[in-house]
């Protein structure tokens, strides 16, 4: 499912699946599509999720959102999940909170933190430390990560 789809391309495909030009697909014809990108159901499992031997444009729209969305939060909950398991690699003592000292242990046994980096590892957890605690929990370790993986 590519979020780059929009209403128009949508509804290109929607006009092509509906072979007989009833302004509608039926559950087989969506079948057919789904199986063709990658998503395997049932016509049972199919029409459970549906709710309807057939869709209409508007439902067919509805639809691909519905689908979209899920794939959008699953892809979510992977990123989360490794990015959990960074995290508890840098909170040592386990408390789910990451201090300067955890930081600074972590990134020296990796050899990129020496003396003259303290500062750095400070000035680190503040920038990021959106709370002012001291430290960074999950959340804002995670948009830490996020923002320097993606410059």
């Amino acid at each position: 499912m590519s979020p780059a789809l929009n209403k128009k391309d949508l509804h290109r495909i929607f006009e092509k699946l509906d072979k007989n030009g009833d302004g509608s697909v039926s559950l087989e014809e969506l079948n057919w599509l789904l199986e063709r990108i990658g998503v395997h159901f049932s016509l049972h499992e199919l029409e459970s999720l549906v709710g309807k031997p057939c869709l209409n444009l508007e439902e067919f729209l509805s639809f691909y959102d519905s689908i979209s969305n899920a794939e959008n939060k699953k892809m979510i909950q992977e990123e989360d999940g490794d990015l959990a398991k960074a995290f508890q690699v840098f909170d040592l003592n386990g408390d789910g909170f990451i201090s300067c000292e955890e930081l600074e242990s972590v990134l020296g046994r990796l050899g990129l933190w020496d003396e003259h980096c303290g500062k750095d590892c400070s000035r680190m957890i503040c920038f990021y430390d959106t709370n002012f605690d001291g430290f960074l929990d999950f959340q804002e370790f995670k948009t830490m990560i996020l923002r320097t993986a993606s410059s």
